[in-house]
This record gives C-alpha cells, sequence and structure tokens, in this order.
C-alpha cells in the first residue's frame, strides 16, 4: 500500500519522491474490451499513470436512474493490473469536448445557469451522484492497496465561475464521501483562473501546451510551495465538423514534454490516447473568442486529438518522441509493445436495402407526439442526443410569407406539403422562399452535441425561440422525440423499400470473413448516425474531416454483421457501406 501525498516540493510515496508520468485515456470513449491493450500501450510509451474523467450524463441518463456506474471500478481495476496508478477526474463538470460537459441534459434543463454553483438543488443532485460514483474510487484508493492517487475536485473551474462556497462545498462532500487520495484542482495559468477556481488548502495543478517555465511562474505566485504538475499537457487538438483537421508537429510536443519534466514537474499527457466519441456523445464549443458567444462548431466523433497512441490503438512518431523523452525521468526502462488487436482481414462492401422514412421511425421509435402552445426544446421532450419532428399546419386564409426558426439550435430539414424545402441553422434560421397559409410544415431538427466549455453550457436544443410566419408567430406546433437510445430496437422498424436516396433509416447486412478491428465508410451519404451489431459507432457528416467511423473489433462478428445507418438528409447515389482496413499504418521503430 504506502502512502502517497504532496509533499513541499513535489509527490512522494513513503517519504521517497516520485514523478507522476500520466497519461489521459478516458474509458468511456474506449470499449471495454480493448481497456488492457491501450492500457498496456501507455506504459510501453513509458508511463507509470493514467488519468480518466468520469461523465455523468452517461451514468445517470434520468434523474435517479443509473447505468453501469461499477464501469469505473472495472477500469481502475484494469489499471492496477496494468501497474499504473490512477487519477480520477469526477467531475461533476468535465469538459472533456464531451456532450453537455459531461452534466445531464434534464440537470441543466432544470437548472440552467444555477449549475455549478451552491444553488441548493444543484448540490442535492451532486451529491446523490457522488454518493453513487465515490465507492468506485474510495475502495481502490492507494492506501487501501489500488491504484488511485489522486481525485479532482471539479474540473478547471477558473474558466466558468468564482464560487469559492460552491468549490468548498464540494471538497467537503467528497471528503465526508470517504476520499482521503490527494485532491487537486486544475486551471489555465492565469491570475483570474488560478484564484478563481483554486480552493485553499488543495494541491493547484496547471493545463497548457506549452512555454512550461511561464507557467509554472505563474502558479508559483499562487501556490509558493508544493508539487508542480501539469494536469493537461496538450499534445494535440480535436477536431470540429466542417472545419481543417487540426494537428501538432511531433517535435515541438515533444520538446514542450521535455520542458515540462526540466522543471521537475509531474505530467498528465492530454490525450495519450483519445478514442472516439461512440454513440453521438461527441460534444460542441462556441466561437467568438473569450466570451463564446459565436456561431457552434461541433465536435467530430473521433477523438483521436493527434495523440501519441491514435485512435486505433496504434503508436505514432509522437509515441516514439515521448517514449525517448520519459525514459530520461522514468525509475525503469518501459516496457515493450503489447500484442497489437487483430484488424478487419478483408474489406467488404455491402447494399443497405431495407429503408424506412423518418415518419416511420418516429412513430415506432419516439416519444409520443403531443399538440403544445408554443414549441417545445429537446428538454421539455425528455431528448437527450437525436432528432424531434416539429409540425404544424399553417394558419389561413393568408398568402405566402418568410417561414423561420429564430434561436434554432441546431438544424433542421424542412418540408412544406411533403416536398423538402431546405434546411435551416443558427446562421441562416430562414427559408429562401415564402411559404403560404394553410401548407402543412415538418421540421426535423437534430442537436449536434451540447456546448461543453464556456458560458453556453447547459444551453437547450431545438426550436427555443419560436417559429415565425412572417413577424407572427405559431402555435399548436406538435412535437415528437426520437433518442439515439431507442435505436436498440429499430430492428422492429417496419420496412418501405429501397430507400432511393432518400431521408430515413437504411438497414442490411455486411458478411464478414476475418473479423477484427475496421472503419465503417459511408460513400455518398450526407449526415446521420451509424450502428454495427447495435452498437452506434457515432455520427458522419460529409463536410469532414473526418471520413470514417472506427469500429472496434469486439464488435464486428465473423459472418453476417447488421449494419443500420440514420440518414437525415440524403444519399447521393446507391445506399452501398464499407467495412474496411484502418487507414495508415502505425509508425514503427526498433527499440532504443
Amino acid at each position: 500500500m504506502g502512502c502517497f501525498r504532496a509533499g513541499e516540493d513535489g509527490f512522494e510515496l513513503d517519504g521517497r519522491p516520485v514523478r507522476l508520468l500520466s497519461g489521459a485515456l478516458h474509458y468511456f470513449r474506449v470499449h471495454e474490451a480493448q481497456w488492457d491493450h491501450r492500457l498496456a500501450m501507455l506504459r510501453a510509451m513509458g508511463l507509470n499513470c493514467v488519468e480518466t474523467y468520469v461523465p455523468w450524463n452517461v451514468h445517470e441518463p434520468r434523474p435517479g436512474e443509473f447505468h453501469d456506474v461499477g464501469a469505473l471500478g472495472r477500469f481502475l481495476d484494469a489499471a492496477d493490473a496494468a501497474g499504473l496508478w490512477a487519477i480520477v477526474r469526477p467531475g461533476p463538470y468535465i469538459c472533456a469536448e464531451w456532450d453537455n460537459g459531461g452534466l445531464p441534459w434534464w440537470l441543466t434543463g432544470e437548472l440552467g445557469a444555477r449549475v455549478r454553483s451552491r444553488d441548493e438543488r444543484y448540490l442535492a443532485h451532486v451529491e446523490r451522484w457522488f454518493a453513487q460514483l465515490l465507492p468506485q474510487v474510495v475502495a481502490r484508493q492507494h492506501d487501501r492497496g489500488g491504484p488511485v492517487v489522486l481525485v479532482q475536485v471539479e474540473n478547471e473551474y477558473g474558466s466558468y465561475g468564482s464560487d469559492r462556497v460552491y468549490l468548498r462545498a464540494l471538497t467537503d462532500l467528497v471528503r465526508g464521501l470517504g476520499v482521503t487520495a490527494e485532491l487537486c484542482t486544475s486551471d489555465g495559468p492565469e491570475d483570474h483562473m488560478l484564484s478563481g477556481g483554486g480552493v485553499p488548502g488543495v494541491l493547484a495543478t496547471v493545463n497548457f501546451g506549452s512555454r512550461a517555465r511561464e507557467a509554472f511562474g505563474v502558479l508559483r505566485r499562487h501556490r509558493p510551495a508544493g508539487p508542480l504538475m501539469c494536469m493537461e499537457f496538450w499534445c494535440g487538438w480535436f477536431d470540429h465538423w466542417g472545419a481543417e483537421h487540426v494537428g501538432r508537429a511531433p517535435r515541438d510536443a515533444a520538446d514542450a514534454l521535455r520542458e515540462i519534466l526540466e522543471c521537475g514537474a509531474s505530467v498528465n499527457v492530454y490525450m495519450a490516447h483519445g478514442g472516439t466519441s461512440f454513440a453521438g456523445w461527441a460534444g460542441a464549443n462556441r466561437g467568438g473568442g473569450a466570451l463564446h458567444d459565436g456561431p457552434l462548431e461541433p465536435d467530430v466523433t473521433s477523438y483521436d486529438y493527434d495523440a501519441p497512441i491514435d485512435e486505433y490503438g496504434r503508436p505514432t512518431e509522437k509515441f516514439w518522441l515521448f517514449r525517448e523523452v520519459l525514459a530520461e525521468y522514468a525509475d525503469a526502462p518501459p516496457p515493450g509493445l503489447p500484442p497489437a488487436p487483430a484488424e478487419l482481414a478483408r474489406p467488404v462492401t455491402g447494399r443497405l436495402g431495407e429503408w424506412a422514412p423518418l415518419d416511420a421511425v418516429a412513430a415506432c421509435l419516439g416519444t409520443p407526439e403531443a399538440e403544445h402552445a408554443v414549441p417545445p426544446a429537446f428538454e421539455d421532450l425528455g431528448v437527450d442526443r437525436g432528432l424531434v419532428r416539429y409540425s404544424v399546419t399553417l394558419p389561413g386564409p393568408r398568402g405566402a410569407y418568410p417561414l423561420s426558426a429564430p434561436g434554432l439550435r441546431d438544424r433542421a430539414v424542412v418540408y412544406v406539403d411533403g416536398v423538402r424545402a431546405g434546411v435551416l441553422t443558427e446562421d441562416s434560421p430562414a427559408l429562401p422562399g415564402p411559404v403560404p397559409g394553410g401548407a402543412r410544415v415538418e421540421l426535423w431538427v437534430e442537436s449536434l452535441g451540447r456546448v461543453s466549455y464556456g458560458p453556453r453550457l447547459g444551453e437547450a436544443k431545438g426550436l427555443t425561440g419560436g417559429l415565425l410566419h412572417e413577424r407572427q408567430y405559431v402555435h399548436g406546433v406538435r412535437a415528437a422525440g426520437v433518442e439515439l437510445g431507442a435505436f436498440e430496437a429499430a430492428h422492429g422498424v417496419p420496412s418501405e423499400g429501397a430507400g432511393e436516396g432518400r431521408a430515413g433509416l437504411y438497414r442490411g447486412v455486411v458478411e464478414v470473413v476475418g473479423a477484427g478491428d475496421a472503419v465503417l465508410e459511408l460513400p455518398g451519404w450526407t449526415r446521420g448516425f451509424a450502428w454495427v451489431n447495435g452498437f452506434c459507432v457515432g455520427r458522419y457528416w460529409g463536410v469532414g474531416p473526418q471520413r470514417v467511423l472506427f469500429v472496434p473489433g469486439a464488435v464486428v462478428r465473423e459472418g453476417g454483421n447488421a449494419v443500420w445507418v440514420l440518414e437525415v438528409e440524403g444519399v447521393a447515389g446507391v445506399a452501398e457501406v464499407r467495412l474496411g482496413a484502418l487507414p495508415g499504418a502505425p509508425q514503427s521503430r526498433p527499440f532504443p
């Protein structure tokens, strides 16, 4: 067991100086069957610790309804078996480019801006959640023979708020529920962030991607003593739909890592292995600079992050450079690479010949349709990730007037009298032409991911500003939601033919010889979600930069594999998909 603590100058284990060489790996972004391999890859890179967030919204999808909270415990056990210490960052807010920053939709729908504050109702929800979650951590703390050496209080709170009463209440709650491990906070290396996010008596750490000496100098102004640690060393970055791919030169990242370690600091490489935001859990950002009041920037499904271990678990050039740097500061040489997971032996193409229109999908899998005085938000309908169909007959008699959806979040495909009339977005919320009175209007609105960072955290989705015909609000709108989670029963949606490129649910079977890790290619498809054997591999979108979806080998079967695709806008050409080999190749090197 031993005693792990934060000393005056650094971390100590039974009085002996130790350095945390950690890597971020989110258990919820890696298929459980591949945890052991990814953890072994961290060890092979030269790390002695793994860090993970915990997404509240995954584990409490409805108030008081808990789902697989034990996944964290199983992951920590796997880390222990791999010979790694563990840092747990349970939030309750995590950012992580995760939908709503990990906060449940129902929580922000109820409380709005009162989340992440001393608000009594918010704290009551946090206490109920932590009472379920933290026993997974407490039982696996280092002083009980487990791997957990550090637990974080909140996350980058100084970038959001300044409620010290809240931070103290959260600290006391964590301690009261049995966490005896060292506690920490993490914030940007700026005075207002460190003063707003710090807790007296709790270790403060900083997050940055470069200029370590400068960042630690700011930290030392606030904390003259204690371990130096970069809790998030940003060795890469994430991508947005419709933008260019973001990367970081391996040598530049390795030099920045070396500077951190030359300062005598501990480090958590963010990300060591990014993984994948399966099941539509990718979040979004807001542009517009420091105020984050600009356009929505939805995150892609891949969370590769240009990390040293790529999305498919393979070493990159950055991996080998990091390995060389870390070896200079480790107690022992790193082990070799673990055996790589099996890959798909033979690419295969299949046609999805069964089709059901979106209306049939809503009728079979959606929430009961009802009429509302004003259009309800997703949160009002209990919809987390997915689509909402809004429908109304415009009043008349009257002429044709502009139709608009101010406050739309995030994207709507509009049909007028059954004919597609256009796509509305936040930036373009009006149809290009007028719509006559008496017309039947249907809007299929999709959430592209809830904001995960900044003051727009927790904003509602759907027709949040109503529906206008000229300047007049339209009332009596009917709405039905289709949750992504409901697609576990998608096999029960009756087929109505081949689809001929239209929006809807497409299904088919792809025959595989030599199952293993693969990618799903969707040539000609526009935007939607895909499932392989009932496992949602995430959102696709033809705007890029992501072109394929990762399919873990544990999902792929020898023989027939059921593939479902929910296409929201339409298919150009034949409704075919391809299970292909992993793109590119790992960067192999002889061991130094």
